[in-house]
């Protein structure tokens, strides 16, 4: 005799139509959900890293008015650059290497920004220490942005190269990107000139924080990506 008992799908009991996938799903989706967001993290500060700052024109000629010491005897390397920039750390080192490889070759200067009314201390940032310990390099303060202005440098890191005539022979950055250390055509461009007197390169983008934007100006606050 055939059983007249009907077998049905409780809710809640797991075996409910539909449920098994969806609860198969949700783990999926969610791991989806998150790869998303972290390639769309990391395609953002790809494309920040590899974004160049505002490079501006730079004086043909030594400026006569500028307060920094031009060297008749050799080129003079000029570097602006802003107090807390977290980029300029990786142009300081390719600096120091730059400083190196040239043994004594150029007259360098790494000057900071000091916009008026704020204080010596806001300047004398980890990065003005750095930029201290490296042989054979002069780290001055830009009062009120003056020299800054007076080269038209808008982002920091720029280097500028002069020759002993005063005509400039090259600007540009010397890091590959944003806070990026190693080989790169800026710091070759400049070492090539010092060491054989010419360059294929004599400009390259410059990566770094704006020197004048607000959100850096402030004590209390550092520039930030």
């Amino acid at each position: 005799m055939k059983s007249s008992v009907k077998h049905t799908n409780i809710p809640g009991d797991g075996t409910a139509t539909g449920a098994g996938p969806m609860k198969k799903a949700l783990p999926i989706l969610v791991a989806s959900l998150w790869l998303l967001l972290v390639g769309g993290a990391m395609a953002f500060l790809a494309g920040y890293s590899n974004t160049p700052g505002t490079a501006g024109v730079a004086p043909a000629r030594w400026p006569a008015e500028s307060h920094i010491a031009h060297d008749s005897s050799r080129p003079t390397l000029l570097l602006l650059a802003h107090p807390h920039c977290p980029c300029t750390s990786a142009t300081l080192g390719e600096l120091e290497l730059l400083m190196a490889q040239t043994q004594g070759k150029v007259n360098a200067h790494v000057v900071f920004i000091c916009p008026d009314g704020l204080p010596e201390d806001w300047v004398k940032s980890d990065l003005w220490r750095k930029a201290s310990a490296i042989p054979g390099v002069t780290v001055e303060i830009d009062n009120e942005n003056v020299e800054a202005r007076r080269f038209h440098v808008e982002t920091s890191g720029e280097a500028l190269l002069y020759g002993s005539d005063g005509w400039l022979l090259f600007a540009g950055g010397i890091t590959l990107s944003r806070g990026h250390s190693g080989d790169n055509p800026g710091r070759t461009a400049i070492t090539t000139l010092l060491n054989r007197g010419s360059t294929e390169a004599s400009t390259t983008p410059v990566f770094g924080c704006s020197l004048f934007a607000a959100n850096c100006l402030q004590p209390e606050m550092k520039c930030k990506p």
